[in-house]
């Protein structure tokens, strides 16, 4: 039986990705789970293993093809395991059904050879891949730049106006493009205005190579998630910052007692671990910085666990896992699965279950360098902490000059939902639970 293998759907909002890697060939015998392809899409790269067991006989998508959800990827013989064993066995190829009900009628007298007389199609497929081999390297398929998301209606209406829906800004959450979103683009195209939002803000660039030699390198599919999600973030999200500074000298001290007990049990006993355990409690005591806005119902959503985003730096990027329900986990715990995580990211070993869901994104910039930044919010979050190198500097203490470790901590968030002073305090508590570890080691001790 040929069993036609489609692309499974993959997470909430992503509708298609790009083939990086194909891991089989046709002619291969593969089990149930084994990967098929190497799969990236605007969330996370993975694999996407075969659903049966049974010899490949098609492939049907190339390397660099953007394919999506419930297309036919590969076809699959789902008997042809257990006839090889068959053959294995007797030492003889089974005759096709068509051939055994001849011979039992009489029809034919002698069995035919499998090469010479089977029938033309499958000497046809059999001689395809070298004929594939013969014909010159076709043009790889050139991908969109934006992996559109769209109802099947709303790209049909886009057809119909002659409109690009790639350049069509999307208002819808996720940034889905509804009807009204082509129709607008439609409207400011014969205004004799460019359309406004994240897919249509450029403008034509001049041509560098009039001054110099240069190079043109295609954008990933991360890449190019990460730049729209960030336009449509800062084109949508009226970002404040406040800044801050903690010191932390104690902490470190905390860290050095207890590094030693997360190495043991797998993990790193980093800032940012602790700093999960710290903002976890800080959302449930200012619940405004555990929401979303919906926009086009004008309500607010609050929600009621705590999954934290922590931004991992890549060679594709910066990636953003989850940690999920931080509020219940030791900072022994958080220690280990960061760790973990953090070393998915950098193998493309993550899920897309593994990137979504988070309320709250930490970005820890310490380990490169910097005095500060002013990180975006992660949309559809409404805020972001931002952590950069801590340093020592001098510090009056008890009237005394002394030296102290001290982490500065930046602040992005929502204003049309979060108050300045709601800012300056979320900020302060965060700095005081920093300041003061052992109340924070007591409270894991209790919890």
């Amino acid at each position: 039986m040929i069993e036609e293998v489609k692309l499974p759907e993959i997470s909430e909002n992503v509708e298609s990705g790009v083939v990086i890697a194909t891991l089989v060939k046709a002619g291969d015998v593969v089990e149930k789970e084994q990967p098929l392809f190497e799969l990236e899409t605007e969330k996370a790269t993975f694999e996407v293993p075969s659903p049966v067991s049974g010899k490949v006989v098609e492939i049907n998508v190339s390397e660099e093809d953007e394919i999506k959800v419930g297309q036919v990827i590969v076809k699959i013989d789902t008997d042809a395991d257990a006839a090889e064993q068959e053959e294995e066995k007797t030492g003889q190829v089974k005759p096709a059904p068509a051939v055994e009900e001849k011979a039992a009628a009489g029809e034919i007298t002698e069995q035919p050879k499998a090469k010479e007389e089977a029938p033309l199609r499958v000497q046809e497929k059999a001689a395809a891949p070298k004929a594939e081999r013969a014909q010159p390297p076709r043009k790889k398929k050139q991908v969109p730049a934006v992996a559109v998301s769209a109802a099947p209606a709303v790209r049909r209406l886009a057809r119909e106006l002659g409109i690009d829906i790639g350049q069509v800004a999307g208002t819808e959450p996720g940034g889905r493009t509804s009807a009204e979103d082509v129709k607008n683009h439609a409207k400011s195209i014969l205004a004799g205005s460019r359309p406004t939002g994240a897919a249509g803000m450029s403008k034509p660039l001049p041509d560098f190579a009039r001054w110099g030699e240069v190079e043109r390198q295609p954008m990933t599919v991360t890449r190019k998630k990460i730049a729209e999600t960030l336009s449509c973030s800062w084109s949508n999200i009226p970002h404040v910052t406040q800044h801050d500074q903690a010191d932390i000298t104690g902490l470190e001290q905390f860290r050095a007692e207890y590094a030693e007990r997360i190495k043991q049990a797998g993990g790193k006993l980093t800032i940012t671990s602790i700093l999960l355990k710290v903002v976890a409690s800080a959302l449930k005591a200012f619940p405004k910085f555990n929401t979303s806005v919906d926009a086009q119902s004008n309500e607010v959503i609050f929600k009621k666990y705590y999954h934290v985003s922590v931004a991992v730096d890549t060679n594709r990027g910066l990636l953003v896992p989850v940690i999920r329900d931080v509020d219940k986990k030791s900072i022994l715990q958080l220690s280990v699965e960061l760790t973990d995580l953090a070393e998915k990211a950098r193998n493309n070993k993550l899920t897309p279950e593994e990137v979504t869901g988070g309320n709250f994104t930490i970005s820890n910039l310490g380990g490169i360098g910097g005095t500060g930044f002013t990180p975006i919010i992660y949309w559809p979050q409404t805020a972001i902490l931002g952590v950069a190198r801590a340093t020592e500097q001098p510090a009056y203490i008890g009237g005394e000059l002394r030296r102290r470790m001290i982490l500065p901590l930046s602040l992005s968030y929502d204003h049309r939902i979060i108050d300045g002073t709601d800012a300056v305090r979320f900020l302060r508590w965060i700095v005081e639970a920093l300041e003061k570890p052992f109340q924070l080691a007591m409270r894991e001790a209790a919890g």
